[in-house]
């Protein structure tokens, strides 16, 4: 049954899609009224890709400077210094090159430019006795324009995330202001992200896609975004290998695009169902704890034992999904098991593993894994996860 009270809210950016996407950003920038943009990026694009230099081709005198050290867990001190860079160059509209993490910094440098409280008073506060906390943050943002090099969820929300250097805490920000005027999904920046960026991204993709068709009473846009998606993202991931061919890139771009409309159409934005919180806030954790770990292999090594340990709490939901797979059955049960071997069977394939053990990882570091997992706002804005801290911390252990 569908749900038919709901509310849908619409933010404006415009999207430019495609071959030679990219020739329209100077067009874009100055619609902005911006003379001076500054670029946000990464080592790898800026130093083993031509995207920026094209970008100063096409910029010329509007672009008034780059950084290009925004690091791969979005960390403090990075942050810090592009917002820093941002400053010294006047910047009036900043342009965030890359995929996630790139995209996460562009979004809190434009916070820090603007906000004149401390860092520490900005982010989600999680306090011991209630649910987390987010600081409204009023001052007037930047315009932020987010060009691709691969498919990410961050490329048009309101929440941010950079880790913390000194204990590796994730720090939250969240202020719909930093919603992007633009995206662009040029063929030629796509193609520039390696293999193993593609294939952690498009897992993540698909596991979040399938795992969302779990939702109950959605309302009728809501189921609508969500099917599509599922159909991208399971359509795109076999297609991944050929770096010559964008369209499982772009396609991947349209399904967490549509992953993201859902909380827009009414619905959640992120699955509510224990199996994917619990996964989706060991992944977030893993990959700060362990800097060499994609999420995406977070998820493969995570997400069968999160299914077999507590896809039984959420009965209908592991029904909807097993159903979405074509492995449903008579014995409701033993659906998560079954959901287990179908996506352990998907990331095998693309060469994934699906063991804790099988990521070169140090056992010692799980506790700190666990802990980190508790603070969480996407998964458990409840907090919910502090009163099963023992259960969880079986659950990662067995998914060694």
């Amino acid at each position: 049954m569908y749900s038919y009270d709901f509310r849908v809210t619409g933010y404006p950016f415009r999207l430019y899609s495609g071959t030679d996407a990219l020739e329209r950003l100077p067009a874009e920038v100055a619609r902005n009224h911006a003379r001076r943009a500054f670029i946000v990026c990464g080592r790898t694009v800026s130093r083993k890709t031509p995207l920026v230099s094209r970008m100063r081709e096409l910029l010329g005198e509007r672009l008034a400077g780059v950084f290009a050290e925004i690091d791969k867990d979005t960390s403090r001190s990075s942050v810090m210094r592009a917002t820093e860079a941002a400053r010294s160059a006047q910047a009036d509209l900043v342009i965030g090159v890359g995929a996630g993490s790139v995209i996460q910094g562009a979004r809190i440098v434009t916070i820090l430019l603007a906000e004149k409280r401390p860092v520490e008073q900005l982010v989600t506060q999680y306090p011991g006795d209630g649910p987390a906390v987010s600081p409204k943050l009023l001052e007037p943002k930047l315009p932020i324009i987010n060009v691709l090099t691969a498919p990410t969820s961050a490329q048009n929300r309101a929440g941010s995330r950079m880790k913390d250097d000194a204990t590796a805490r994730g720090m939250e920000f969240f202020d719909p202001k930093t919603r992007p005027v633009a995206i662009f999904w040029d063929a030629d920046a796509l193609r520039t992200a390696p293999p193993q960026l593609m294939r952690t991204g498009a897992a993540t993709i698909w596991c979040r896609a399938l795992m969302n068709l779990g939702a109950i009473g959605d309302n009728p846009l809501v189921e609508g975004d969500r099917l599509q998606s599922y159909r991208l993202a399971a359509g795109a991931i076999s297609r991944i290998a050929d770096p010559a061919d964008p369209a499982p890139r772009l396609e991947l771009c349209a399904a967490t695009l549509l992953q993201n409309r859902e909380s827009d159409d009414g619905g959640e934005q992120f699955a509510r169902h224990w199996a994917m919180r619990v996964a989706y806030a060991f992944s977030t954790a893993l990959i700060s704890v362990f800097p060499q770990v994609g999420q995406g292999e977070g998820y493969s090594a995570l997400m069968g034992t999160a299914l077999r340990r507590l896809g039984g709490r959420d009965p209908e939901a592991m029904a909807r999904i097993a159903g979405a797979l074509g492995v449903g059955g008579a014995a409701a049960d033993d659906a998560p098991a079954r959901i287990a071997d179908r996506m352990e069977a998907v990331f095998r394939s693309l060469g994934m593993p699906t063991r804790l053990s099988e990521l070169g990882i140090a056992r010692e570091g799980l506790p700190r894994v666990l802990e980190l997992s508790l603070t969480n706002f996407n998964a458990d804005p409840k907090r919910e996860f502090v009163r099963e801290r023992e259960l969880l911390g079986d659950v990662l252990a067995s998914a060694w």
